[in-house]
């Protein structure tokens, strides 16, 4: 489960990491600058077995987890999907609200749901998806209001863990949804508040796990995942002709991507897991300019792990991961040198 790092509306970054007993929280005390409060423990009843934050356009940040807790003697473990709102950074959560399966009177069946993904629609409508115990895609739609629809099947088959939703700054949202037989399954929404619709089988061999994205020109959203069989990060939009190699095999898991100014130039920013490295890889390349080359560097301490990627109040690519010992790392991009050079990073407080 990835670290996520959110900017505010008031220009402040919150990071979110899964932990025993919940969810940790760390604040920055102002934007861009380099002190952090936290880590306070967001509480979750059970274990969270998956945890996505997604923001709407009014820097809403929405917690949406995969709950797992024991049942009875004999009983399956009770499996919900749990969802919490804050409104504003460095303010508590609402109580977390379950949102049930879409297997309400199957509790095995319900042992099968996958970890959620989420998206905000431009109409402000919150869309939760997880992959069904027939290896579908299952929905539940919380309209502007607040009021939650019920659950929706999507179809699809043979979905594997880890799908990715987003949408484009203008609140078009998207989900793929890697599959087996060589294929990812992808949903779009035409155009801003058009009801979604399944869009061609993307030619993706991808690992469960691995999928991510980012808009990397207004409309559009680019989809990364990393190969099953050479491990590499690969690279698609709905324009492309086929996959873009970007190397990195020796990563593991979903790259972080954020799209940011590098020497004046707009680029896509990566960062992931680097089993090679013994810690964590980041790499830059004109954004939806992939042939221009991708080189990763080792970055961070060893054993950082679940890296993040955000822009600051400032606009600098700040770079979040885990220590082994449960501390948020923090790297902030230099502005005075070529190229993209990160400061030494800090450590805030425990997990």
């Amino acid at each position: 489960m990835a670290l996520r790092l959110l900017r505010g509306k008031d220009g402040r970054l919150t990071a979110y990491a899964p932990v025993t007993g919940g969810v940790a929280r760390w604040t920055e005390d102002r934007p861009g600058g380099a002190e952090w409060s936290g880590p306070w423990l967001i509480e979750v009843s059970g274990r969270l077995a998956g945890l996505t934050v997604v923001q709407s356009p009014e820097g809403y940040a929405h917690l949406v987890g995969l709950r797992h807790r024991p049942g009875g003697a004999g009983e399956p473990a009770r499996v919900d999907i749990v969802h919490a709102t804050q409104f504003q950074s460095g303010r508590p959560l609402t109580a977390w609200h379950s949102l049930g399966t879409p297997h309400p009177k199957d509790a095995r069946k319900a042992e099968r749901t996958g970890p959620p993904a989420a998206a905000v629609d431009s109409s402000g409508a919150l869309r939760v998806f997880v992959r069904n115990a027939g290896g579908g895609v299952s929905a539940r739609r919380q309209d502007p209001k607040g009021t939650w629809e019920r659950w929706t099947d999507w179809k699809g088959a043979h979905v594997l863990g880890g799908m990715s939703a987003a949408a484009t700054a203008d609140g078009r949202l998207e989900l793929l949804a890697p599959a087996g037989k060589g294929a990812a399954l992808r949903w779009y929404q035409p155009k801003p508040g058009a009801a979604p619709k399944r869009g061609e089988d993307v030619p993706a061999d991808a690992r469960p796990d691995s999928a991510s994205m980012v808009e990397s020109s207004p409309g559009t959203l680019t989809h990364y995942w990393r190969d099953a069989g050479s491990g590499e990060v690969m690279a698609w939009r709905p324009d492309a002709p086929a996959p873009a190699p970007l190397g990195g095999a020796t990563g593991t898991g979903p790259v972080a991507a954020v799209r940011a100014m590098v020497d004046g130039h707009d680029c896509t920013v990566l960062a992931h897991q680097d089993s090679a490295a013994g810690g964590l890889a980041v790499a830059a390349h004109p954004c939806e300019d992939e042939a221009a080359g991708v080189w990763w560097t080792p970055s961070g301490e060893q054993g950082a792990h679940t890296p993040a990627l955000a822009l600051d109040g400032q606009g600098r690519v700040v770079l979040a991961a885990l220590a082994l010992d449960g501390k948020l790392l923090v790297a902030r991009q230099k502005t005075d040198e070529r190229g993209l050079a990160l400061r030494a990073w800090t450590r805030v407080g425990g997990g």
